[in-house]
């Protein structure tokens, strides 16, 4: 039997048919759709840590910000949605189930910390979402086999021995202390400097922990400097790190003390005030004022055309850098923009030139930078870039 259907409802009923194919095409990839591709983070904005998650939310706004000024990538303007996680890994691990199965995002960038990437990267590994840039120098994300990971900074076991090796050589100092945060992220740095001063026939004359997320380091105190250290070497958060060194400079107790970067510098100088006035703090970034560097002139533009009230600082231009890799990354990809294609255009790509700053990536390299510079907070709160280290 045929049936007489017009030739304009057919035609109609295909092109409908044919533009819903392409739109799930277009959006066959989470995050994906034909004007937009969502990134997720889970950090800290609130709490002891929010200075580093903030300062790094608005570093990879920022480098999103002037993608999108410029067009965005083959037409499609990048966003990102942040959840605050607290620096708690069961909260950052809610955080990353509700970006990964509710927001749907294309991958995760610009996580902050050793405990809470420790919880939620196997939870984006098993699912295949890329996990860029974390803001942590912990040597388990640099397994390159796991295939969804792309680091930009150096290690922590580089940062440790670049303290020891400035503290020994430059200082002469041959007694050196530890206070650390008493979890992964700790521990971690606990390993490096035990390993730097081992390579050197050197042991601890002393350490100290605290709680992840408190300000209780009295007792900590009171065990180092017990043990009269020259140096204090610190692997933890702003606030805690600044109370103990108020407190010891109030008792009269002044060792050189040497901070990691993920303490974060700019929050730890106002937290101390006068009391920071050479305070010691490795970096994994170029001087954020040192705008001789392409790469550091075009961060301080995107920054301030973004947010006209923003200051430099050395956490957002890490930011910036994880959020350059994702936009240069996009745009060295062919063909259909899927979480596969992402992450093999990284390791094709290999060489990223940031513009006087170059990271590298290779078949069994997934860290993009390996250099560590020292820095110390000047009297009025400033920062001074260092080659080699002075009391």
């Amino acid at each position: 039997m045929r049936t007489n259907i017009p030739r304009t409802l057919i035609a109609t009923v295909a092109s409908a048919t044919a533009a819903a194919f392409l739109t799930v095409s277009a959006q066959a990839e989470n995050g994906v759709t034909n004007d937009k591709i969502l990134f997720g983070q889970a950090a800290a904005l609130e709490g002891p840590a929010a200075a580093l998650g903030k300062g790094m939310q608005l570093g990879i706004q920022a480098a999103f910000a002037e993608a999108n000024r410029a067009g965005g990538v083959n037409g499609r303007k990048l966003e990102l949605k942040s959840y605050n996680d607290s620096y708690e890994p069961e909260a950052s691990m809610e955080a990353v189930k509700r970006l990964m199965n509710t927001d749907k995002v294309f991958a995760l960038i610009g996580p902050v910390g050793t405990p809470t990437s420790k919880a939620t990267q196997p939870m984006a590994t098993k699912a295949k979402v890329p996990f860029i840039g974390p803001f942590t120098g912990a040597g388990f994300l640099r397994n390159h086999e796991l295939g969804n990971i792309a680091n930009v900074r150096a290690t922590y076991a580089a940062e440790t021995e670049a303290w020891i090796k400035h503290l020994t050589e430059d200082l002469g100092h041959t007694r050196i202390a530890l206070l650390y945060q008493d979890d992964a992220f700790g521990r971690v740095g606990l390993k490096g400097v035990t390993a730097a001063l081992k390579k050197r026939n050197m042991e601890l004359v002393a350490k100290g922990t605290y709680i992840r997320n408190t300000t209780a380091v009295k007792s900590a105190l009171i065990d180092i400097r017990r043990k009269r250290p020259q140096a204090v070497v610190m692997v933890g958060a702003y606030k805690p790190i600044a109370k103990f060194i108020k407190v010891a400079r109030s008792i009269d107790f002044n060792p050189a003390f040497v901070n990691i970067s993920f303490v974060g510098s700019k929050a730890l100088a106002k937290e101390l005030g006068p009391d920071g006035t050479d305070v010691i703090i490795s970096q994994v970034v170029p001087f954020p004022w040192e705008t001789s560097i392409p790469l550091v002139k075009s961060y301080q533009a995107a920054l301030k055309a973004h947010d006209a009230n923003a200051e430099p600082g050395f956490v957002s231009l890490e930011g910036y850098m994880v959020g350059k890799l994702a936009v240069m990354t996009l745009k060295n990809m062919k063909g259909e923009v899927t979480r596969d294609s992402f992450m093999k255009t990284i390791w094709k790509t290999g060489t990223y030139d940031l513009g006087g700053v170059t990271l590298n990536f290779g078949p069994k390299d997934n860290q993009g930078m390996d250099q560590v510079f020292m820095t110390q907070i000047n009297a009025d709160g400033t920062f001074r870039p260092v080659a080699k280290l002075t009391m």
